[in-house]
């Protein structure tokens, strides 16, 4: 179903009161509100297929090829899954995401999926490279702190397609990383341009907004009082929400479009008996 009204003044409640703090870098700043990512959904005609009263949410798509779980009771190091079934003309995917991730990181990867694809778009490393990451010749890459490393990785036995892989990890000391924090990963056969979208959610030089007693996702992470009101940070969420409710409706009512055919040149039209 899509986004309610009672679902989005939910969201308003809780952040309406909450003062917002620039927190940087971004890839430290914690999981935030997962409503970024299932609201964007909603709004494009995803619905829920879970039980409403679990904690597990799964979200499936409107031409049923693509589904996002998210359980906060995983077992494994994943709380999200993103999903994308086989199809005549397509290869399945599946992409996965640890639980202090970002959830704006997924968003930018949730919203571009919902929308066009788009005619070109720069390659992965070309956006880490433009946004200061260094960038080695074994096609990986770090941030400026050193805690944050995206690399595209071959498989042990060369033959199979490469794949993206994304972790933030402690400060390595005396080893290039320590322990890790959080991780997304993209199989092989992830469409690249999803995987940009996620990339330049991760590089975009703007801080994120979390409350002063958020969790985030390391001790040093920086916060500082936002230039941004409550209210501004609501209002962003609300169109943001309302531009892909407006795309999906465009998108829908271009496939539903009769297909005109036009009508023969130089065709003689019958004689009309009176």
């Amino acid at each position: 179903m899509p986004v309610s009204e009672r679902q989005l003044a939910a969201f308003a409640d809780k952040h309406a009161w909450q003062i917002p703090f620039d927190t940087s870098p971004r890839h430290l700043a914690g999981s935030g509100d997962a409503r970024h990512v299932t609201h964007g959904l909603a709004a494009a005609g995803w619905k829920a297929v879970s039980d409403p009263l679990s904690a597990e949410i799964v979200l499936r798509s409107p031409d049923l090829r693509h589904h996002l779980k998210f359980d906060p009771q995983s077992t494994t190091s994943a709380w999200w899954w993103l999903q994308a079934e086989h199809t005549d003309t397509e290869r399945g995917w599946h992409a996965e995401f640890g639980e202090l991730l970002p959830a704006e990181f997924l968003a930018g990867l949730t919203d571009a999926l919902i929308s066009p694809v788009p005619a070109s778009h720069p390659e992965p490393l070309t956006v880490l490279r433009a946004a200061g990451w260094q960038v080695g010749p074994d096609n990986a890459a770090v941030s400026p702190d050193g805690m944050c490393h995206a690399e595209q990785r071959s498989h042990r036995d060369g033959h199979a397609p490469a794949y993206w892989h994304v972790e933030t990890c402690e400060p390595g000391y005396g080893t290039p990383m320590g322990p890790r924090i959080w991780h997304a990963h993209f199989d092989a056969s992830t469409p690249e341009h999803l995987v940009t979208a996620f990339v330049s959610a991760l590089t975009d030089p703007a801080p994120l907004q979390r409350a002063m007693y958020d969790r985030t996702a390391h001790y040093s992470a920086v916060q500082v009082p936002s230039p941004l009101t409550p209210q501004q940070t609501v209002d962003a969420h609300t169109t943001r929400i309302d531009s892909l409710r407006s795309h999906a409706r465009a998108a829908r009512r271009q496939a539903t479009k009769p297909a005109t055919t036009p009508a023969p040149t130089g065709a003689v039209r019958p004689t009309v008996r009176r």
